[in-house]
């Protein structure tokens, strides 16, 4: 498949359905009831607080949510990247030489992101969904419940028209995962190793294709993080080394493009921002700002129990 095509198709799909929402869009405060615009805040807001970026293969969170998660680590995540499959269907050369070049991108986008530690669940690409979930789940569990993971970023289970099978069982995996990894029955032997439970509170889920889209971020501040990101998946990303590929090839027709500058490590950078990040661009123009990123949103759920307590709540006499 030609994943820049069907990144740019996908997301238009999503800003139309944005669109629909709204007679107009053009700043935050036009934006429709059901979307929050999500601004920077400044300090460290969610210091103590750890976030798992969950992904089927090493471009996926580059691509649809990079920019979400620098900008949650600027403001105190403590953050891990976990990477389902082992990408054994993309990268250069043979089976082997890919699977080598994506596991090297995956730790090297973990670090342009500022994650504390990379991890790889080594599944085999396209063939999720031969793989029994039950078992994924349960990896999953285990490891919300070792680094008592308080929100995910993944793919949406609930999004329409995903094609590929990484993508959706990865989904449903970790949609079960965040609520049973808080139940105290599940996997007992956790606790006999130490563990307790502990349930996922917030969730931002993107998609390749039309989903309930009620939130979007403002990732203008740390686009350079996102470019970062796109950079180090040089093994399947649509960027990689697509710049300086672009430039030699101009080179030899005797053309340049001045926009990619005149080494390679600015035309990678410059091709990204130029063609990789139109629909982010696109996005923030809607709500004033540079770039976005959209998401269906689910936090954590409100107590009308525990508002009323706190609101009315007396001291016994």
């Amino acid at each position: 498949m030609d994943r820049r095509n069907f990144l740019g198709n996908a997301l238009s799909a999503n800003l139309l359905m944005a669109d629909a929402s709204s007679a107009s869009q053009a700043s935050p405060p036009d934006a429709a009831p059901s979307i929050f615009f999500e601004r920077p805040t400044a300090g460290r807001p969610h210091a103590g607080k750890v976030l798992a970026s969950i992904q089927p293969h090493a471009d996926d969170v580059p691509l649809f949510a990079s920019g979400t998660v620098a900008k949650l680590i600027a403001e105190g995540y403590t953050a891990y990247l976990i990477r389902v499959t082992n990408d054994d269907m993309t990268g250069p050369g043979t089976i082997g030489d890919g699977v080598s070049a994506n596991e090297k991108d995956n730790r090297e986008v973990a670090k342009a992101l500022g994650c504390r530690q990379a991890f790889d669940l080594n599944y085999s690409n396209h063939r999720l969904d031969e793989a029994a979930i039950g078992e994924i789940r349960g990896r999953f569990i285990f490891l919300i419940r070792l680094l008592k993971i308080d929100t995910v970023v993944c793919y949406d289970p609930w999004s329409t028209y995903e094609e590929n099978p990484d993508h959706y069982v990865t989904a449903r995996a970790v949609e079960s995962a965040c609520w049973m990894a808080g139940m105290g029955k599940d996997y007992p032997e956790h606790f006999a190793a130490g563990l307790r439970p502990h349930g996922v509170t917030e969730k931002y889920y993107f998609a390749r294709g039309p989903q309930l889209v009620n939130r979007v971020v403002d990732t203008s501040a740390v686009i350079e993080k996102k470019i970062d990101c796109l950079c180090a998946n040089k093994a399947q990303g649509p960027a990689g080394e697509a710049g300086a590929k672009l430039r030699a090839r101009l080179a030899a027709e005797n053309l340049r493009l001045p926009l990619l500058g005149s080494d390679d490590r600015t035309a990678n950078r410059e091709y990204i921002r130029h063609f990789l990040l139109n629909a982010d661009a696109a996005l923030g123009r809607r709500y004033g700002v540079a770039y976005a990123e959209q998401f269906h949103y689910i936090g954590p759920p409100e107590s009308t129990l525990e508002a009323e307590i706190k609101k009315n709540a007396v001291p016994l006499r």
